[in-house]
């Protein structure tokens, strides 16, 4: 199997995006990361989205955006994977390159999420969710979370102040991401008095949804030349599963997908929790910036939330997460989240991150999660 490099990223402002439809979203990204690497064409196109069909009512995304930005028959696929989506996009265009069935690829994440009404938005979520066992008992994602969140707080003692500083961070970081939706600082007292959504969930736990779309270009690192940008190849890629349903879990308290899908990569990278110089984690809520520290290896079980507390999540500190804002202040258009969270990794090992620079940033992680735990992909990129 080649190794796999990232040679071009692209993105759009995640917002409301009223006056684009998913092709032109989707597209604007392609054509940002073909530019970005140079290329004008490449063999396939791997699209991530969740809720197409539902909301926007349309599928056959892979050659509805390969017609749009003029190439028109090529190999184009959609890849759903609920919210983890857009890193199985990449895992699986990844394994086109890699194999050597495709000598280049884009894969570009994409959602809309934003015309359609509120009810309407988050019954598509809770396709996710376990049908027959969550949704039909009437359960929301928020609501699904808070239950975890509820666990969590009663099992290890934690307040639940403790978990303001993921969001202050998130949002400090996002003052300098142009592609953020959530450009603004917040406080402890403005977390503290933030309208509760579902106890203990209040909406600075909660990420933002939004339209946008993000993409990038891959190809066989054997294949590059010097062009005095770091080569930033795809080290270490994984996915595992757990149960849709929470309920049905050995301990809904842990995440057995990420823990699975990160020590794959791990292996595959050849590196450890302690190499990693930042991870962009899946902040959809509060709750799961805690368990996905603990599930990868960051923090003893049950102490998350201490890593936040003492400083050690910011850029400056020992792991920093969340470094363009994470789901919460860059907002979370689902199927386009993981590809965002790569993009913002490769902007790091570049040394494009402006004030979030990670200093010396060599290797980055990202995980992806669809639903509430059911799928997870973790990918580690390095810098060479």
């Amino acid at each position: 199997m080649r190794e796999v490099a990232i040679i071009g990223i692209g993105q759009t402002v995640v917002d409301e995006h009223w006056d684009k439809s998913l092709r032109e979203l989707g597209g604007e990204a392609v054509l940002a990361a073909l530019k970005d690497a140079n290329r004008e064409r490449v063999d396939g196109i791997f699209v991530g989205n969740m809720m197409s069909g539902i909301l926007s009512h349309q599928e056959s995304l892979g050659a509805l955006i390969a017609d749009w930005v003029g190439l028109r028959g090529i190999e184009a696929y959609k890849i759903e994977g609920a919210c983890g989506s857009g890193a199985a996009a990449l895992r699986t265009g990844m394994m086109a390159v890699s194999s050597g069935e495709m000598d280049s690829a884009v894969v570009v994440g994409v959602e809309k999420m934003t015309e359609s009404l509120p009810t309407e938005t988050t019954a598509a979520l809770a396709t996710a969710a376990d049908a027959d066992f969550e949704s039909a008992q009437g359960l929301s994602f928020v609501a699904i979370n808070a239950l975890v969140m509820q666990r969590y707080l009663h099992e290890y003692g934690w307040k639940h102040t403790d978990f303001a500083p993921f969001s202050i961070n998130a949002h400090a970081n996002a003052v300098h991401n142009p592609y953020a939706r959530l450009r603004e600082p917040i406080t402890l007292e403005d977390y503290h008095n933030a309208r509760m959504v579902a106890d203990p969930i209040n909406l600075l736990d909660a990420s933002p949804t939004g339209d946008g779309a993000a993409a990038v270009v891959i190809v066989p690192a054997e294949s590059l030349r010097s062009n005095g940008k770091p080569v930033i190849t795809i080290a270490g890629t994984a996915t595992a599963t757990d149960s849709v349903a929470v309920h049905d879990r050995h301990d809904p308290l842990w995440l057995a997908a990420a823990e699975r899908s990160a020590k794959k990569a791990y292996q595959q990278a050849g590196v450890g929790p302690e190499d990693i110089d930042f991870f962009e984690l899946h902040d959809a809520f509060s709750i799961m910036s805690a368990l996905s520290l603990e599930a990868c290896g960051f923090a003893e079980r049950g102490q998350g939330p201490r890593l936040a507390l003492e400083g050690q999540i910011l850029p400056s500190g020992r792991i920093p997460i969340s470094t363009r804002g994470g789901l919460k202040a860059r907002g979370h258009p689902v199927g386009a989240t993981g590809i965002y969270q790569i993009v913002e990794v490769v902007q790091q090992l570049r040394g494009e991150a402006g004030p979030t620079q990670v200093d010396g940033a060599k290797i980055g992680m990202a995980q992806n999660i669809g639903g509430s735990g059911a799928l997870i992909v973790t990918h580690i990129l390095k810098a060479a």
